[in-house]
């Protein structure tokens, strides 16, 4: 029985060794409007790749975008094999458009990067380097500075990791976007999670996986202007808090006793004080702050559940997660590696 169990473990290590060879090194890169940066990051990922041993596809996923953004990546598919394109019909939101490009990526290692350089693509190897030796199958690019980004932003991500870390139920690490490696392994536990409402920092920390950083600078935007407002970084933290945590569902219960012992005590004490020195003028004033108070709690407490029953309806209705209006596969790749067009058009 030993011996069964040895050999079996000798050919998962053998298996695993064979994996990390990185025949062919995928690079998702969502796109939304990033004219302006695609030149650029095209030429300094190109440089990257050539200096690396390793067969390469870059997909590049267009979501919706009115720049033309995706006439561009067609053109750079007639000089670049590596090149792949997946259209999608409309916005569907940058995590939707990160799932489609790991759904089509074929390579053994993926790197999602974005296309606006503030992810120097020149990290790209010391983030394939662990993973090739075998120390972890996530690797994630883990921020040392956060350079062109307010001091409002700054203070703002600090606190949602915190409070994440705090009620969050998978370990989410701080200062980590969605530049990362991943293991064919991981890749296909993360395209099993088909959830509507994606938060894709705690999808990749939720699968698990030995997992590994690599610090880096983070670069200031090379053109253009940032995607995320303030209302849409508010937006993507509540996506993420009620996607992994049911804690504002118990604040809300907390605060709903708390409130009742107050009400419970306040009731006494205007027993206590008509008892004791008998009936004045009813209070018109304390009446107000405690119906006001009353029913901002529980507006606030309806608001809560309506999130999470909002986020119920949309997971019963079944719809995709994007659709695919054209995919165009990188020549490099070989053709037994690529995807059917059929599992290509809608997922």
């Amino acid at each position: 029985m030993n011996g069964i169990v040895a050999e079996q473990s000798e050919i998962e290590r053998a298996g695993s060794k064979d994996a990390r060879q990185c025949r062919l090194l995928s690079i998702v890169v969502p796109v939304f409007n990033e004219s302006e940066t695609l030149p650029e990051f095209h030429r300094r990922l190109s440089a990257v790749l050539d200096s690396m041993p390793y067969t390469a596809e870059v997909v590049y996923i267009d979501d919706g975008s009115e720049d033309g953004s995706a006439e561009f990546v067609r053109g750079l598919r007639d000089s670049d094999p590596r090149v792949a394109l997946i259209q999608l019909s409309r916005n569907f939101g940058k995590e939707a458009a990160m799932t489609a490009g790991l759904d089509h990526a074929t390579g053994d290692a993926v790197v999602v990067i974005d296309a606006d350089l503030q992810d120097p693509p020149e990290v790209i190897p010391e983030l394939v380097a662990p993973w090739v030796e075998g120390k972890g199958e996530v690797v994630y690019a883990q921020r040392r500075s956060r350079a062109g980004e307010t001091w409002l932003k700054r203070a703002s991500a600090h606190t949602f990791y915190k409070l994440m870390e705090r009620v969050g139920r998978a370990p989410m690490p701080r200062n980590v976007g969605d530049f990362r490696l991943l293991s064919r392994a991981a890749v296909a536990d993360l395209v099993r999670l088909r959830e509507q409402h994606r938060f894709m920092k705690g999808l990749f920390a939720w699968i698990g996986h030995r997992q590994i950083s690599v610090p880096y600078d983070r670069d200031p935007r090379h053109a253009g202007s940032s995607k995320w407002n303030y209302i849409k970084l508010w937006s993507f933290s509540i996506e993420g808090i009620t996607s992994f945590t049911t804690a504002p569902l118990k604040v809300a219960t907390y605060v709903g006793l708390l409130v009742a012992v107050l009400a419970l005590v306040f009731g006494l004490g205007i027993i206590y004080e008509t008892l004791v020195y008998g009936s004045d003028v009813p209070g018109y004033p304390s009446l107000m702050v405690v119906v006001l108070f009353l029913g901002g709690v529980q507006l606030t407490t309806i608001g809560i559940l309506g999130e999470y029953v909002g986020r119920i309806s949309d997971e019963t209705k079944r719809r995709p997660l994007y659709l695919v209006q054209d995919h165009l596969p990188a020549e490099s790749v070989p053709p037994s590696d690529k995807p059917s067009g059929k599992a290509a058009r809608t997922r």
